[in-house]
């Protein structure tokens, strides 16, 4: 099985300069996902916890490169404050097709996007997104387009509580049969943590895939994809964290009006 390096940084230059600094990287740096970090959707509670959610300046990139990788070349480093890294194992039929599926999911034609459910019009919220409700502080901020206008990015870091990975893998199943895909929701990224990457005890990464955040709060508001997270998702889980990003591939073509 492939593996690949997921890492979060923060950076001591502007994006654009750092992008242009792994464009210029011999041998070459070909990342499967470069990302803008937006903002926690839910943190992690005790896995991780500090160099999550207390780096020294906040996180402003997420970076996926092929290959088991600790660390980012030297040149590099002088352009990064911080670093938090994992590497994970993913099927190789994710990687072989990864390029192309992932270009489809960020560019595509205005009938490829399903329309929104209208779960969100008179939806109860919830006091705390932990468990992956929506929050009238969610629900806020993206009705004020504070984030990302296009495609959004989620990265999600899994731990499964003893016995019950099976009841999350139903949670999964019925993620990419309804209650996700109908509102354009794709897990394209779904690895296994190496044991010992990072040393902290996560399971699993996944990166899932949405339209816009507004399909994204739509899931959430909905009666249907409720039922099965908390019959399925909630209890399977002794820790997890969501990170929204947004991918440069999307920025750059005027998906989000971001200062690069």
């Amino acid at each position: 099985m492939p593996v690949c390096s997921i890492f979060l940084l923060s950076l001591k230059t502007s994006i654009s300069a750092f992008l242009a600094a792994i464009r210029a990287t011999s041998p070459r740096l070909d990342p499967l996902v470069t990302a803008k970090v937006i903002r926690w959707i839910i943190t992690p509670t005790t896995l991780s916890k500090k160099p999550l959610l207390s780096p020294p300046s906040p996180w402003h990139v997420l970076l996926i490169l092929p290959g088991a990788l600790t660390t980012l070349p030297e040149h590099l480093q002088g352009l990064i404050k911080n670093q938090w890294s994992v590497q994970a194992g993913i099927p190789s039929k994710l990687i072989s097709t990864f390029t192309s599926t992932n270009h489809n999911l960020l560019h595509p034609s205005l009938t490829e996007i399903p329309p929104l459910t209208g779960s969100i019009v008179n939806s109860k919220t919830a006091t705390s997104a932990q468990g992956l409700e929506l929050t009238d502080e969610l629900r806020d901020w993206i009705s004020i387009g504070e984030g990302p206008k296009g495609a959004v990015s989620m990265l999600n870091l899994l731990a499964f509580n003893p016995g019950m990975k099976d009841r999350y893998l139903a949670y999964g199943k019925a993620f990419a049969e309804s209650i996700g895909s109908k509102r354009g929701g794709v897990a394209k990224i779904v690895g296994k943590v190496l044991p010992k990457s990072g040393d902290d005890g996560w399971d699993e990464v996944t990166l899932a895939h949405y339209p816009s955040l507004e399909h994204f709060a739509d899931m959430l508001a909905g009666g249907d994809y409720q039922a099965v997270n908390k019959r399925f998702r909630v209890g399977s889980l002794r820790d997890t964290c969501i990170l929204c990003t947004s991918e440069i591939d999307v920025e750059v073509l005027g998906g989000f009006k971001a200062n690069l």
